[in-house]
């Protein structure tokens, strides 16, 4: 088992750090494509951030993937990790609102573990590099404290 990017045993994740609404700002995803339900924390450099979905049985996926057990596909995964990523960058660049910043790369994606519905997925991005107008981040999802996929995320602003 992975063990994750950093420690989160202090956090409280009910916390709404950046709150679903001013996710909308920053999010150009919304409806069923929105993968991060809120922002719990964000460290004093802006360089690691925990974000927290809550995996639905309503959710669009859910009928077709897998049928009578149903598991949150691996891409869906990455696209949150995606989403938390560029949640950080836009953070750290102190935008007011949202810019296009287009994902162009996923490198060392590894899946350890499935995720249901009714399940919390953790989100963990830690800074890899940062630019003006690049990014990168080591992210991973974590169900009840166990690591169930890693990836490695760059996007850049267009």
């Amino acid at each position: 088992m992975a063990d994750p990017l950093f420690d989160i045993s202090r956090h409280d994740l009910s916390i709404e750090f950046i709150t679903p609404s001013k996710l909308d700002d920053l999010l150009p995803q919304c409806g069923d494509m929105r993968q991060v339900d809120r922002v719990a924390w964000i460290d004093d450099d802006a360089t690691r951030a925990i974000g927290v979905k809550s995996v639905r049985n309503d959710e669009f996926w859910v009928p077709g993937h897998i049928p009578e057990r149903p598991l949150l596909p691996g891409v869906i995964m990455i696209e949150a990790a995606a989403q938390l990523s560029s949640v950080l960058y836009q953070y750290r660049q102190n935008f007011e609102h949202s810019e296009f910043l287009g994902f162009t790369r996923v490198d060392d994606c590894v899946f350890r573990g499935t995720v249901e519905p009714g399940q919390t997925l953790v989100l963990l991005a830690k800074e890899k590099k940062f630019q003006r107008r690049r990014f990168s981040c080591h992210a991973q999802g974590l169900v009840d404290g166990n690591v169930v996929f890693e990836v490695q995320c760059t996007g850049m602003r267009m």
